[in-house]
């Protein structure tokens, strides 16, 4: 949750806390260096939708893409995808060829082309369950990310060359003495531990890691209004 929900602390005036400590999340970085959409609903149909396309061409137009979407988002965007099948004249069917009477009928999308770009959409648990951010409501829920997919060409200065990365992933510190990925180990006096003149075992643990959100102009977060 650090990786998704993490934000820098903005330290108040007399506070000894130094602003700009903490993690950047993914949401805290595509809120300061992405694209917000707010508000998309089936009701605005495909008109709404291009508009973040447009806006998508300025920025990186990168042609495959994954939606990872909240219940209720990942519904209008089935339900703006099948009013396009809405049986009007010059319209489009789906699922032509390969409906039978023993198969379930299917109103759902896992994928669409529109323009030059490839989407791929799927639940993302986070955002369903109430235990996380499902119960959260109104202008502060995430109701969808939209990713792009691949990998960028960026600048290393610790290595002093161009390197190629995904567009979101984990970085870890570590040398050739201590890797704190997941560094864990025992203290106390039981248990197979003994460090300590204390009676009992106590297990610690220390990550130390960042995510890196790159190119975060090519990614869009949905909110709710």
């Amino acid at each position: 949750m650090s990786m998704i929900e993490g934000e820098k602390v903005d330290a108040a005036a007399g506070s000894p806390i130094t602003s700009g400590k903490g993690t950047e999340g993914l949401f805290a970085a595509i809120e300061e260096r992405g694209n917000v959409n707010v508000g998309f609903t089936a009701a605005a149909g495909l008109d709404a939708f291009d508009d973040i396309l447009k806006n998508l061409d300025t920025q990186g137009a990168i042609e495959e893409n994954m939606l990872f979407l909240q219940r209720q988002t990942a519904l209008d965007f089935d339900d703006m995808l099948a009013a396009i099948s809405g049986g009007s004249q010059g319209g489009t069917a789906f699922g032509l060829f390969e409906n039978s009477e023993e198969m379930a009928l299917n109103l759902g999308f896992s994928g669409f082309r529109r323009g030059s770009y490839d989407f791929y959409k799927t639940d993302w648990k986070y955002l369903n369950d109430a235990s996380t951010r499902g119960g959260i409501d109104g202008v502060n829920s995430i109701e969808g990310v939209l990713i792009p997919a691949g990998t960028s060409t960026v600048y290393d200065q610790i290595l002093g060359t161009n390197i190629r990365r995904p567009f979101l992933h984990v970085r870890y510190r570590a040398s050739q003495a201590d890797d704190r990925r997941m560094k864990s180990w025992l203290t106390g006096s039981a248990g197979g531990a003994f460090t300590s003149t204390l009676d009992a075992m106590e297990v610690n643990f220390l990550s130390e890691r960042c995510l890196v959100t790159q190119a975060a102009n090519n990614f869009v977060l949905f909110k709710g209004i």
